[in-house]
């Protein structure tokens, strides 16, 4: 026997034990040479530098073994409600993507999908972009009559106080009640708009808003400092907000597609500002078991996670065979977040439907509350 022959190294590659080192490059953090990892930061222990196959090597190993996970997340998530919570609460965490990430992105890609192919910018059309101001140049109440031979010809009235303009618009029957308070305000925009002043901040906010609407079709301005002194109206915060919430309402009315689009592809992150507030509830229903909340948030994640799961699916197969699937989506993610309940909080069948009926109720209701919020706010920052 030949004592003289070493021991061949069977790793070749960077993490061979050749290349091994003592101490971590990362943190400093002392190493055994049998250590793959650093213990401290979870770098590899590795003393070669990158080449350009090692680069290349580490990019499809890391992109196979998430593929791994997403399709292990995947094939839990559609067969065996719950299960993947139970795994993840247990610490079963490495074989499965992180809920976080994997809920995000199946949300962006959804709505997404939704927004490309929507053609919300065909609703443009029904905007106010193409309306006249009721005013024209001179301050004049402009208003169309129809004649008997079906043209129109234009009117004009010039009134110098509220009383007269009222009883004016009162005689030619105009209901439209923006019509008559923008005709209204800018009759004597100086006067009526310092009478403002007076109001409760929330409602004065709201009636500059108005005002500033008003001015907006009639002067045709975008800036705030392209509006005439003779207004006398001082470069406050409060009134340059109110004069940016009244130019985006402005911009809503005149392209709804693009608003309606916009809105859509604010969902996403809208979904993580409501599902925290959820598991709170989720937290309260199951009070007595021993879950911590972010433990009900990952629960809450998962069955999230499978709604998009199914709209994505639902949407592929609508665009590809012409038929509507919505409801069928709506029933089988109803008897899934039955079961994955039931399964990873183990109560009876009675306990489980009243809570199931009390939290979709409770969903429903943030759900709307969310939406709402959102569609104030976009409007006032469109």
């Amino acid at each position: 026997m030949d004592t003289n022959k070493k021991p061949t190294l069977l790793q070749q590659d960077r993490y061979g034990l050749q290349y091994r080192g003592t101490e971590c490059m990362n943190c400093n953090h002392p190493l055994d040479v049998s250590d793959k990892f650093c213990p401290n930061c979870s770098q590899a222990n590795s003393t070669k530098k990158v080449s350009f196959k090692d680069f290349f090597d580490e990019f499809f190993a890391s992109l196979i073994s998430y593929d791994s996970r997403l399709l292990k997340t995947l094939s839990a998530l559609l067969t065996k409600p719950g299960k993947i919570t139970e795994d993840y609460v247990k610490g079963k965490r490495i074989s499965y993507t992180n809920p976080f990430r994997f809920l995000l992105s199946l949300s962006i890609i959804y709505f997404l999908m939704l927004n490309f192919t929507g053609d919300f910018g065909k609703f443009d059309r029904y905007g106010e972009g193409q309306n006249k101001s009721v005013f024209n140049n001179d301050g004049f109440l402009s208003f169309n009559s129809d004649l008997a031979d079906g043209q129109s010809q234009e009117k004009q009235i010039l009134v110098e106080d509220t009383d007269e303009l009222m009883n004016v618009l009162d005689s030619l029957e105009i209901t439209d009640a923006i019509l008559k308070k923008d005709s209204i305000l800018m009759s004597d925009p100086i006067t009526n708009f310092s009478k403002l002043s007076k109001q409760s901040f929330f409602r004065r906010f709201g009636s500059k808003r108005e005002f500033f609407n008003a001015l907006i079709n009639k002067e045709k301005v975008y800036y705030f400092e392209e509006i005439p002194e003779s207004y006398k109206m001082e470069s406050t915060r409060e009134n340059r907000s109110a004069f940016n919430a009244a130019k985006s309402y402005a911009r809503f009315k005149q392209q709804p597609g693009s608003f309606l689009s916009s809105i859509i592809s604010k969902l996403p992150f809208a979904v993580f500002f409501f599902l925290p507030a959820f598991a709170m509830f989720i937290w309260v229903a199951y009070v007595r078991k021993k879950y911590t909340y972010a433990e009900h948030l990952i629960f809450s994640f998962h069955n999230q996670s499978l709604l998009f799961i199914l709209l994505i699916i639902s949407f592929l197969v609508d665009s590809i065979f012409e038929v509507f699937s919505g409801g069928f989506v709506l029933f089988a993610f109803s008897i899934y977040l039955f079961l994955a309940m039931k399964r990873f909080y183990k109560q009876g069948f009675f306990k489980t439907i009243v809570k199931y009926v009390f939290l979709n109720t409770i969903f429903f209701i943030l759900a709307t509350v969310t939406m709402a919020i959102l569609l104030a706010g976009s409007i006032y920052t469109y």
